[in-house]
């Protein structure tokens, strides 16, 4: 195999490892929507769009989302 068939490997390799990390890595993103909405990215295939007074009632009870989470956790599923 030639040196550079073996770099373009090696350069191809780099690439993919560095798409699963981001793919994985989790960054979230906002947008504000056509319809004046919020919408976050990379949580999974598709947005997370709320309107605002939606996401200041779901944040109002983060404590209570967390608690819950923490007390269900062996019925909750986990997606990798």
């Amino acid at each position: 195999m030639s040196d550079q068939l073996k770099a373009e490997i090696e350069r191809l390799k780099a690439e993919n490892e560095a798409l699963k990390n981001k793919k994985s890595g989790g960054t979230l993103t906002m947008k504000v929507s056509e319809k004046g909405a919020l919408s976050v990215y990379g949580m999974g295939r598709f947005p997370v769009t709320l309107y605002k007074e939606q996401w200041n009632k779901l944040l109002s009870i983060a404590e209570e989302i967390k608690a819950f989470i923490k007390e269900n956790d062996t019925y909750l599923k986990t997606k990798d």
